[in-house]
């Protein structure tokens, strides 16, 4: 017979926040990949996958903008308040809406960045725990 020892406390409080990093880790690799991840040569400045899809009117907006709720899920996975999730949802909203306008919303995607914002507020929700 094999004895069950009970988890202590913080056992279960660093198998959480080993799960909470993980999930934030997930959020930010795709947050990198839609805002970030094309350094352009001459000038050095970072964009990701959001604008380039931008390129492509409509459907690529969307396309991003259903890629920008993975980073919404890992939020709410962590516990991230309704009302930060809310703000959340806003700026991907507003992403899509300004995105499909054509050539402006393709820089404006280049610019404002919404998917590291979105991270940044996970991550503020998380250091105030």
């Amino acid at each position: 017979m094999t004895s069950v020892i009970p988890k202590s406390d913080s056992a279960a409080t660093d198998t959480a926040d080993a799960a909470e990093e993980a999930t934030l880790e997930r959020a930010r690799a795709v947050a990198t990949l839609l805002d970030e991840s094309v350094r352009i040569p001459v000038v050095g400045y970072r964009v990701g996958l959001d604008p380039i899809l931008g390129i492509v009117p409509f459907s690529g907006d969307l396309v991003a903008a259903a890629a920008s709720l993975y980073v919404v899920y890992a939020a709410v996975a962590v516990g991230v308040p309704k009302r930060t999730t809310a703000v959340m949802l806003g700026r991907i909203g507003v992403d899509l809406a300004v995105g499909s306008i054509p050539v402006l919303g393709t820089l404006v995607d280049a610019v404002w960045k919404s998917n590291l914002r979105n991270v940044e507020a996970i991550e503020a929700h998380l250091e105030s725990t």
